[in-house]
C-alpha cells in the first residue's frame, strides 16, 4: 500500500505538510503505522496548483527520504492545493511513468490500494479506456487506468458519479477475472479548485484516510495517516465515502459503485 497527503487552503509551503511534520509524508516513506508495509520506497510524486490552471508535476523513481531536491523544492514552493504520494508497488515497475500523481490537462490523480490480480486483466482495462483519453496512458499501472476511465466517464462535469462508474467497472473486472481482495481504494484528484477524495473497499479493509483543519495553516490536509501524533482532532473519513473539500467546507457523501455493479 502507498501513503499519500493532499492540501487546499490558504498558500503554504509544500514541506508544512511533506518534510516538517513528526509523522510527514516523507516519514511515512520509510515509518508508515497504518498499513501491511511501512516502507515506501518506489518511486514519489507531487502536483501543484499555482497561477496557471494545469498544475506543476515533479515525480522520480528515489526513495522520497533520499532526494535532496524534494527537500529543496517543497522549501521553497507555495500552493493553495497540492497532492503528493509516495509508493509501494503492488506489482508494476518502478518506473517514473508508474509514479504517481498523474495529470491531465487541469486534473491531477492519486491512489493508495489495489484491484486485485490486475496483471490478469491489464489488456481488458485497458479497453475500457476511451480513444480520445488513451494517449495519456504512459505506464502501466491499475491507477492510471482508473484515472482515465473516469475522464472517459465525465469527471470534468460528475467527479463522483465518473470515479463510482469507473470504479463499478473495474470492480467488475477484478470480480469476474482477478482475485480477492477484488478493491481496496483511497484516491483524491482535483481540478484546481476544489480537492476531491473517496474511501472505498468490496471488503471490510478499506485503507486509511482522515482529515483535519488547521487555523495555523488556514487549510485542510487529507492524508492516509494523521501528520502528528499529539493531535487528537484528525476526523477518519468513513468506509464506502466521497468528499469534497473545498475551502473550510466539507461535504461527504456515500460511495456506491457496487450498486451500480449489480444493477448492470
Amino acid at each position: 500500500m502507498c501513503r499519500w497527503a493532499a492540501y487546499v487552503g490558504m498558500p503554504i509551503y509544500l514541506e508544512d505538510v511533506i518534510c516538517r511534520p513528526g509523522h510527514s509524508l516523507v516519514r511515512q516513506s520509510h515509518g508508515a503505522t497504518r498499513c501491511m508495509t511501512p516502507v515506501n520506497a518506489d518511486g514519489f510524486g507531487l502536483a501543484w496548483y499555482g497561477d496557471r490552471d494545469e498544475p506543476g508535476l515533479y515525480r522520480d523513481i528515489m526513495p522520497a527520504w533520499s532526494d535532496s531536491n524534494l527537500k529543496s523544492l517543497t522549501a521553497t514552493l507555495k500552493s493553495h492545493l497540492f497532492l503528493a504520494h509516495v509508493r509501494a508497488s503492488t506489482g508494476t515497475a518502478t518506473s517514473r511513468n508508474n509514479c504517481h500523481p498523474f495529470v491531465v490537462g487541469r486534473w491531477s490523480f492519486m491512489h493508495n490500494g489495489q484491484f486485485g490480480g490486475y496483471d490478469s486483466y491489464r489488456r481488458h482495462a485497458d479497453a475500457l479506456i476511451p480513444d480520445e483519453f488513451y494517449a495519456h496512458r504512459k505506464g502501466a499501472t491499475d491507477s492510471e487506468a482508473l484515472f482515465l476511465m473516469a475522464l472517459g466517464e465525465g469527471l470534468e462535469t460528475d467527479p463522483a458519479g465518473a470515479m463510482a462508474r469507473a470504479t463499478a467497472k473495474f470492480e467488475a473486472l477484478a470480480r469476474e477475472r482477478g482475485t480477492t481482495p477484488f478493491v481496496r481504494l483511497t484516491a483524491a484528484f482535483s481540478d484546481g479548485q476544489r480537492l476531491y477524495a473517496l474511501r472505498y473497499a468490496s471488503d471490510d479493509m478499506a485503507p486509511t484516510l482522515y482529515h483535519r483543519w488547521s487555523d495555523t495553516r488556514g487549510g485542510r490536509a487529507v492524508v492516509s495517516e494523521p501528520l502528528e501524533s499529539d493531535e487528537s482532532d484528525w476526523q477518519e473519513v468513513p468506509t464506502q465515502s466521497f468528499c469534497i473539500f473545498d475551502g473550510d467546507t466539507v461535504v461527504i457523501q456515500p460511495f456506491q459503485p457496487g450498486q451500480l455493479r449489480e444493477a448492470a
